[in-house]
């Protein structure tokens, strides 16, 4: 029988896996498998079929529905560029804390899932539990619909689904939806001196980013209405991270790329924040045309996540309360994967060690009593499968 790893052991093999977005998660899926099975819990997988990524799903306990389904992505961002004082895929330790890409966002919850997964067996509960690790989280949560549509004919339907995110080992019942639109705005060259024959696609995009900087100030200056009073910031945020384009300083750009995205508060809808900015790049585009006729805006789909809503008397928000003891209502910005797993049938909240404000940076850690206080929650959780 394969040795029972320790959180931290397990934590520590999975930030080595380089799993940043781009590349493959593979090499993590083909060893969470062999160390599931080593324990005699048979994982399954649903593979990519346009790249080399695998999200894994595994029951354990009774073969019956009510499972309680702990969900995490194997994925993290870059570190390209960040000034790092340690190696970022090996967890170090050193005051307090244990630093590490992932370690927060989200492994360590991954690490812990694990562990929970083989105590859980090992320990002959009488109320299910899964795990769920998916891919592409941190580019739009594209994996886990289709890891959710996979799960469904293969393991009996999950009740309350946990997703891990960093939230101190709050409950946080609601999340932000999301989406984004990639946006290419093709002009016309001509030589900077004569700009007023061309079309500069940089210059006439600028005028879709400043829409987004325009309805930023309008939503700020809003009375937050119903749900949206929540959180923080109380309205839906319009924002551009990158923008590429151009050849020359002395060419009218003929090319600008960049995405439009939105985190829209529960209330209000996605689609109207679609239909808003379209509207706007068809007057930016009429614009263009009145000068060359053959310029065009294309924007496209690139990321669409449902917000979690809070639930009345939701069978997940009760579980974790009930471990953790926690009554206080908490909602977060960030969008997660919860929201696609309701939008299955699943109860689900949010629920993991660490602070979302570690996420992404250089230096990325968990402190050791983040961690450790996750832990513990596994250890309680188990404990209630048991009963």
């Amino acid at each position: 029988m394969t040795e029972r790893l320790s959180p931290l052991a397990l934590m520590t093999q999975l930030v080595r896996f380089p799993t940043v977005s781009r590349d493959s998660n593979l090499p993590l899926i083909d060893w969470v498998e062999e160390y599931l099975s080593g324990h005699g819990i048979s994982a399954h997988r649903y593979t990519d079929p346009d790249q080399p990524k695998a999200a894994l799903f595994a029951h354990v306990g009774p073969w019956e529905e009510g499972a309680v389904v702990l969900s995490g992505h194997t994925d993290v961002v870059p570190v390209d560029g960040q000034p790092w004082d340690t190696d970022p895929f090996d967890v170090v330790q050193k005051d307090g804390r244990y630093f590490g890409r992932g370690t927060c966002d989200m492994k360590g919850f991954d690490a812990l899932a694990l562990w929970a997964m083989v105590e859980a067996h090992h320990a002959g509960i009488k109320r299910p539990l899964q795990i769920a690790l998916s891919f592409d989280e941190e580019i739009g949560c594209t994996g886990a619909p289709p890891m959710i549509a996979a799960m469904q004919p293969v393991l009996p339907k999950g009740a309350s689904v946990i997703v891990g995110e960093p939230s101190s080992m709050r409950a946080v019942t609601g999340h932000k939806g999301g989406t984004g639109f990639d946006t290419h705005v093709q002009g016309f060259e001509v030589h900077s001196s004569l700009l007023d024959r061309g079309v500069n696609a940089i210059m006439f995009g600028a005028k879709l980013i400043d829409w987004a900087n325009q309805m930023n100030a309008i939503n700020q200056a809003a009375e937050p209405e119903g749900l949206a009073a929540m959180f923080d910031p109380p309205f839906t945020t319009v924002h551009v991270g990158m923008i590429s384009g151009g050849t020359a300083h002395n060419i009218t750009a003929k090319d600008c790329h960049f995405a439009m995205d939105f985190r829209v508060v529960p209330g209000e809808d996605k689609r109207a924040w679609e239909a808003r900015y379209r509207a706007r790049v068809a007057e930016v585009e009429a614009e263009m045309q009145a000068i060359v006729p053959e310029t065009r805006i294309e924007i496209s789909p690139r990321f669409d996540v449902p917000a979690l809503q809070p639930e009345q008397d939701g069978a997940a928000e009760n579980f974790v309360r009930g471990v953790t003891g926690d009554n206080a209502s908490n909602v977060v910005s960030y969008g997660t994967e919860a929201g696609q797993f309701q939008e299955a049938g699943y109860s689900a909240v949010i629920c993991g060690p660490g602070d979302i404000a570690q996420a992404h940076q250089p230096n990325e850690f968990i402190s050791v009593a983040d961690f450790e206080a996750g832990h513990d929650f596994m250890q309680r959780l188990v404990d209630r499968l048991r009963q």
